[in-house]
């Protein structure tokens, strides 16, 4: 599905309805270029578990945790992850597998461990139409 936004508020209310209609143990991968609006969207996906607390970007922590909502949400950002043993000792097997949902950017330098069932969101700019205008295309997840 392809969803095209054209505000900042647009891009917050697409991770909010992705937050309403979340599931325990769903793991989403969050691609796109840095300033394409990834932590609006997943600003937005708290919002929709009912988090209340501000929502960071996790870039030298890892990841972040919010287990006040509906469903605890685990934001990864896996951009400084040197190899895959990283991972192991922060016990990623202990959320990607839990009751939460997880929501990991740069997901793909660390595509040996993800599993397959995955809902893929990408976020993308495209300056001709806007400064403000997103696409985001989401693989994996029949509808928000």
């Amino acid at each position: 599905m392809i969803i095209e936004t054209n505000t900042p508020q647009e891009t917050y209310a697409v991770g909010k309805k992705i937050g309403e209609n979340a599931k325990p143990g769903q793991i989403y991968t969050l691609t796109g270029d840095l300033g394409v609006g990834k932590t609006v969207f997943t600003q937005g996906v708290a919002a929709g578990l009912n988090i209340t607390e501000p929502i960071n970007s996790p870039t030298f922590t890892i990841i972040q945790e919010y287990e006040s909502g509906r469903l605890p949400l685990y934001h990864f950002d896996v951009y400084r992850i040197g190899d895959i043993e990283e991972m192991e000792e922060i016990g990623y097997d202990d959320y990607f597998f839990g009751q939460g949902i997880c929501l990991i950017e740069w997901a793909n330098l660390i595509e040996e461990i993800l599993p397959e069932n995955l809902i893929k969101v990408t976020i993308e700019k495209e300056l001709e139409k806007g400064f403000d205008y997103r696409k985001i295309t989401i693989t994996g997840l029949e509808e928000i």
